[in-house]
């Protein structure tokens, strides 16, 4: 069940790694965004101990300006992040987010679906307990929009962000306007 029970406002699960950090994009500066060097522990446990690439630490590219935006919106913020509760740690000082965010907390992770669902999908499901909820992930397929519509129901969103791209404008828009469809 989730954490905040007492917000009648809908959760906005926050995923790390694509939306707010476009891993995939090709440029080495794009606007707005800023390189930075973190650790995580999920990515460090990935990693030879002394290597190099363990010594030079994950390049994180985040756009200060989000952190603001998605307390802007009329959600609860979530982390639905491998990152976990080092994304209070980590992301949010590079965010300008002061105040820890409620995280889900993985049983498992990485785990194989047995329906070929994102392995996320369904402690997200769980965790959100009938909620509304608007879901960020790179990740999440039609497969995971199809079971998520027949075991939560129609108040749920799921927006796949491109991780060559981050949020987009289009996203933020998208989040605004279903806000207001579910109030």
């Amino acid at each position: 069940m989730s954490e905040s029970q007492g917000d009648a406002r809908p959760l906005l699960l926050i995923d790390v790694d694509g939306p707010l950090n476009p891993y995939r994009a090709r440029w080495a500066r794009r606007h707005g965004y800023a390189s930075h060097r973190m650790w995580p522990s999920v990515w460090s446990a990935r990693h030879a101990e002394g290597s190099r690439t363990l010594r030079r630490g994950l390049r994180v590219r985040l756009r200060a300006a989000d952190g603001p935006r998605l307390l802007a919106l009329p959600y609860t913020p979530v982390w639905a992040t491998t990152w976990a509760h080092e994304a209070n740690e980590m992301i949010a000082p590079a965010l300008g987010i002061e105040e820890p965010l409620p995280v889900i907390d993985w049983p498992r992770l990485f785990e194989t679906d047995p329906e070929g669902l994102y392995w996320k999908t369904r402690y997200v499901v769980a965790w959100a307990a009938g909620r509304p909820f608007a879901w960020i992930d790179d990740m999440v397929t039609d497969l995971d929009v199809r079971y998520v519509a027949e075991t939560h129901g129609p108040h749920a969103l799921l927006l796949r962000v491109d991780p060559r791209t981050g949020l987009r404008e289009a996203h933020w828009e998208r989040l605004r306007e279903w806000a207001g469809t579910v109030a």
